[in-house]
C-alpha cells in the first residue's frame, strides 16, 4: 500500500491524487495537518534522502525562517513547520518519492 503524506488543500497533492486514482492505483493520504508525523518517520524520510530534496524552499514557511534556521535544518524544526516538507511524500514500502511528476508516477501503474 502507497503512502501519500501532504496537506489536503495543496495544489500538487490534489494532481497526484487526481493521477492515482484515475490510474486505479490504492493508497493512503495522511494529513499533515491533521495526523502529525513523529520524529521517528521524518527520520526515516531523511534517511532515505537528503535535506534538500525534503525541504520545499519554494514554501512561505521556508522564506519566513531567519538565516540560521535555513542554514541549520534540523528533525526538532521540520515537526515545528511540516509546511516545510516538499509534497507529496509517497512511500511505497522501503521507497520513498518526492513531489510528483507523471512520469515517476506512470512506474506506480
Amino acid at each position: 500500500m502507497i503512502k501519500m503524506y501532504g496537506i489536503k488543500n495543496c495544489d500538487t497533492i490534489k494532481k497526484a491524487q487526481k493521477f492515482l486514482i484515475n490510474h486505479q492505483v490504492d493508497f493512503e493520504f495522511i494529513d499533515l495537518r491533521d495526523n502529525s508525523i513523529d520524529k521517528t518517520k521524518l527520520q526515516t524520510f531523511v534517511d532515505k534522502l537528503t535535506w534538500k530534496e525534503l525541504i520545499n524552499k519554494r514554501s512561505t514557511t521556508y522564506r519566513n525562517l531567519n538565516d540560521k534556521e535555513k542554514n541549520n535544518i534540523t528533525l526538532e524544526l521540520v515537526l515545528k513547520n511540516l509546511t516545510l516538507i516538499k509534497r507529496p511524500v509517497l512511500v511505497i514500502n522501503n521507497d520513498i518519492m518526492v513531489g510528483f511528476s507523471e512520469k515517476s508516477y506512470l512506474k506506480l501503474c
